[in-house]
């Protein structure tokens, strides 16, 4: 089977307006010939059009859209070396799957014969040669997913665009289909964008995972660079996993910074530039911090006395949610047999505490 390469695309600039309203606002991005990338966001923050501006399916207000070499911001999408994957999977329902799969071929006036064959290799590809003369109201959703998948790919695209594919499927079908795609997109060399609200697909699938918000890039790097690194109060929250704290800087010996709390709180951030007296947010993972029973601390450079307002039990992890003086919210999520080893309950009054490395500091958001 011919093995395509990926294209790379950039996109310089790139704004779209619909009237008064600015959906995207001059976002500049590159993302490398045949990498898997998620952009990422709430609803509304502007993903969607961005991608349908990749495929052609949106018109460019302001900037660009280079994919290979090649400017497309004129081109149609069937002129653009991309092919696009619905959310509604949009399959001819009188059409068998092998007709659906070859169906693009056949308005390119390819012959029957070989057109089916290339259908079938597909078809196997996604495993789903034995359903080939299937209509697709016989298939089940992850069945007609791959189906749709098999379609697009026929034309051997340079770049495959996926609009939440997975959000309709159900979590067990959701997870089997994310190491599908990722062992396709492995195998094919394509370039893979695909616009997800999940960060847990994200961080799944993506090489490069692109945060969006209110029409603006917040952040673009690998999973676990957002994951360990969120640049953001808006990445953090959004990603999850961690807490934000805020505290105005007392002091710095030798790079580490002392930071005024009230009452029994101590918090120290390491390689800190901001000047003495200015307030800073931070970021800690809700992973990373342990918890005694009160009074328990000495020589912890990160203490902050809290009470337990809830505990979850999730499994392999523990969350346990705080109420702590200078936080909204602040959580804890313990592995199952450090909680039994000291279980908490709600309304006990405990010390969380961390090392310094595991906080970090945000940028404010634009």
């Amino acid at each position: 089977m011919g093995m395509s390469t990926g294209s790379e695309i950039a996109l310089k600039g790139l704004t779209k307006r619909y009237g008064q309203v600015v959906a995207v606002r001059a976002i500049d991005l590159a993302i490398p010939a045949g990498s898997y990338c998620c952009l990422l966001g709430p609803s509304g923050c502007g993903k969607t059009s961005t991608l349908r501006m990749i495929a052609g399916h949106e018109s460019v207000s302001d900037g660009e859209v280079v994919i290979g070499s090649a400017v497309v911001n004129s081109a149609p999408p069937a002129r653009r070396p991309t092919a696009m994957m619905f959310q509604s999977y949009a399959l001819f329902p009188h059409l068998s799957c092998v007709d659906n799969v070859a169906f693009s071929l056949k308005m390119r006036g390819e012959p029957r014969a070989s057109r089916r064959a290339r259908a079938m290799e597909l078809l196997d590809l996604v495993h789903m040669a034995d359903y080939a003369e299937r209509l697709p109201t016989q298939l089940s959703g992850g069945q007609q997913q791959r189906v749709a998948l098999a379609r697009a790919l026929i034309t051997n695209p340079g770049v495959l665009l996926l609009d939440e594919p997975l959000s309709a499927l159900d979590p067990f079908l959701r997870v089997r289909m994310r190491g599908e795609l990722k062992r396709l997109q492995r195998e094919l060399g394509i370039t893979f964008v695909h616009v997800t609200h999940s960060q847990e697909e994200a961080m799944a699938l993506a090489d490069l995972v692109v945060v969006m918000n209110d029409g603006r890039i917040e952040q673009a790097g690998p999973a676990r660079e957002i994951y360990n690194r969120p640049a953001t109060e808006f990445v953090a929250r959004f990603i999850g996993g961690h807490n934000i704290l805020r505290a105005a800087i007392e002091r710095v010996d030798e790079g580490v910074a002392t930071l005024a709390t009230e009452g029994d709180a101590r918090y120290t951030l390491r390689g800190i530039a901001a000047p003495i007296g200015e307030t800073v947010d931070f970021a800690v993972r809700a992973d990373r911090i342990r918890l005694r029973p009160e009074g328990d601390v000495a020589g912890f450079g990160n203490v902050m006395p809290a009470m337990v307002r809830a505990v979850e039990y999730q499994g392999a992890l523990v969350l346990i949610e705080l109420d702590a003086p200078g936080a909204a919210e602040f959580s804890v999520t313990l592995a199952e047999r450090a909680f039994d080893e000291s279980p908490f309950q709600v309304g006990d009054s405990v010390m969380a505490t961390w090392e310094a490395e595991d906080a970090h500091v945000l940028a404010t958001s634009r």
